[in-house]
């Protein structure tokens, strides 16, 4: 679980440069994650905490698909996927989130300053820190740019990571969708994990990558079920959890979370590991893209999840905690 890089968040000098927004956004609280049965608060490992729906008037903001929070919890950095950045604070009451507070936005930028998506680069989808550098995957073009944020915060400028040609050959708009950094002290110390959404090997499961650090190579994770990859976190213990998402005509919507011990991340292995958390949508959920977790200072363990709406009028911007029940 990596900290928020120092200074990148708040209301500092790095966020008085042209093209930077302050955004008003707006929180209704969920009551229940169980429309059906408000005592109903276990599912699998996770026990539901607070929910919020959020909305805003400005233009940009929805189609979150990165999160990354603060050792607190409170402070976080989030990416949509039309190449925006945001940055703000989860109130609470008590252990309760009540909306979001310091709210700002900004384009990401380009070696060359210039906004991402002049280049055409568009579905910035995964969200990765180490320390005061920020890596984001950009699906359909299967690239990963890195940021210095001691250079500007939101406003630093992205530069090309190299990766092995195996990432430019992921299918269109089934590419990079999930990005963990490995900090010292874990397995794979200094490697950046790279998880396609739904790029296949030769025997039908999903295609990783280790980038850098101590062993890279490549890896794959177990499909099944029909579920694809949309974001992954790393728990204090070392266990990374895999959130999981699937649509279809005939089974619905559903939501998963597996939990794969990072030991067995190795180059050549194909991961698994048992379910923690299963719904579908006859809960408050929609299309969940971005999870992360901390722990309180009373010891719990919570997991964060924010949904991508994809700038649809039928479809939430919806911000979950969860308790992590350990067994």
């Amino acid at each position: 679980m990596a900290a928020l890089p120092a200074g990148m968040l708040g209301a500092g000098a790095e966020f008085a440069h042209a093209q930077t927004s302050s955004v008003e956004v707006n929180a209704r609280r969920i009551e229940s994650f169980d429309p059906r049965d408000a005592s109903h608060i276990r599912y699998g490992s996770l026990e539901f905490r607070s929910g919020l729906v959020l909305t805003s008037s400005f233009r940009g903001f929805g189609g979150l698909s990165g999160l990354r929070l603060d050792k607190k919890g409170e402070q976080f950095i989030a990416l949509s996927d039309k190449g925006n950045w945001f940055t703000g604070r989860i109130a609470y009451r008590d252990k309760v989130m009540t909306g979001l507070a310091d709210v700002k936005s900004a384009p990401m930028l380009d070696s060359d300053g210039k906004k991402i998506t002049a280049r055409g680069w568009f579905d910035s989808e995964s969200l990765a820190l180490d320390g005061s550098t920020v890596y984001v995957g950009l699906e359909r073009v299967n690239q990963i740019l890195r940021f210095d944020f001691s250079k500007g915060g939101i406003r630093s400028r992205g530069e090309i990571v190299p990766v092995p040609p195996e990432i430019g050959k992921l299918p269109f708009n089934k590419g990079l969708e999930t990005l963990v950094f490995v900090p010292k002290g874990q397995p794979l110390a200094g490697t950046l994990i790279a998880i396609s959404e739904r790029g296949l090997d030769a025997s039908g499961n999903i295609q990783g990558f280790l980038l850098g650090g101590p062993s890279p190579g490549q890896f794959s994770v177990r499909l099944t079920k029909n579920f694809d990859i949309s974001d992954a976190t790393l728990l204090p213990s070392g266990d990374l959890l895999l959130l999981e998402r699937k649509f279809s005509m005939l089974e619905g919507v559903g939501i998963r979370i597996r939990r794969v011990p990072l030991a067995s991340v190795v180059p050549g292995a194909v991961i698994d590991g048992p379910t923690i958390f299963e719904v579908d949508l006859g809960y408050e959920i929609d299309n969940m893209e971005g999870i992360d977790t901390h722990v309180t200072a009373d010891g719990d363990t919570v997991v964060t999840m924010v949904s991508d709406d994809n700038f649809s009028m039928i479809q939430r911007t919806l911000l979950l905690q969860f308790t992590l029940v350990e067994e």
